[in-house]
């Protein structure tokens, strides 16, 4: 996958910082952290930007956009780690897709086994040996000529739950061929965006809300945009 990071300045991607945590709007294309193609990371910029070590909170598919929060001390890192796995913290996407679901609004859960040589995640209907539950709802937010705009909550923190769930309900998101959609993106992103994350903040213990706003650069995105209007 092509690597985004000459096509943008990283501290225009700067979406919330402090002496704790800082978040960044992530482009489609670029991996969060490391990985064997070798290109430099969101996780690597980042560093370079703060000038210090930062920790990685949560991830983000590499063909997708939107906030990535990483921690900036060992203390900010295992609360916001704590409230991850109590599932206290709330993720916001959004998604186009094609074909629009039968339902405006619903809550999925499907079992999920991921497939290691295929780096995909295997749906199931029921519970299945191996299989992890996966729960999700989604509502219907508007339409462009060719295209579905959805938001999406995540209850549980699956590999590619999103992808895979959409998907088994007939809806793949835009450009991802691993889940069934027709024909992939020419930069090989997919139009997935994590649009908002809610948390408490690790040491004042407010609530903390980001939000990467919806990108302005892509046709599809756009068209929603123009929707809107």
């Amino acid at each position: 996958m092509q690597n985004k990071e000459e096509e943008f300045d990283i501290g225009e991607r700067v979406l919330y910082k402090n002496n704790q945590l800082i978040a960044f709007d992530k482009p489609a294309g670029l991996p969060v952290t490391s990985d064997k193609t070798g290109d430099r990371s969101m996780e690597q910029l980042g560093q370079i930007y703060c000038k210090s070590n930062i920790g990685l909170i949560h991830r983000l598919d590499r063909p997708a956009s939107g906030v990535v929060l990483f921690a900036r001390n060992d203390k900010a890192l295992a609360t916001l780690n704590e409230q991850f796995k109590d599932r206290k913290v709330e993720k916001v996407y959004l998604a186009a897709v094609a074909k629009r679901p039968e339902e405006d609004e619903a809550t999925l859960v499907h079992y999920l086994k991921r497939q290691g040589r295929s780096n995909k995640s295997q749906v199931y209907e029921q519970a299945e040996a191996g299989a992890k539950r996966a729960e999700l709802s989604y509502r219907y937010l508007t339409s462009s000529e060719r295209y579905h705009l959805l938001e999406v909550r995540l209850h549980t923190g699956r590999h590619h739950q999103i992808r895979a769930q959409l998907s088994a309900i007939g809806s793949p998101i835009k450009g991802d061929v691993k889940y069934g959609f027709r024909r992939g993106n020419r930069d090989r992103s997919i139009h997935l965006h994590a649009w908002r994350l809610n948390f408490q903040h690790p040491v004042s213990g407010e609530r903390v809300s980001i939000e990467a706003p919806m990108p302005t650069d892509d046709p599809v995105w756009a068209g929603f945009q123009h929707e809107e209007e």
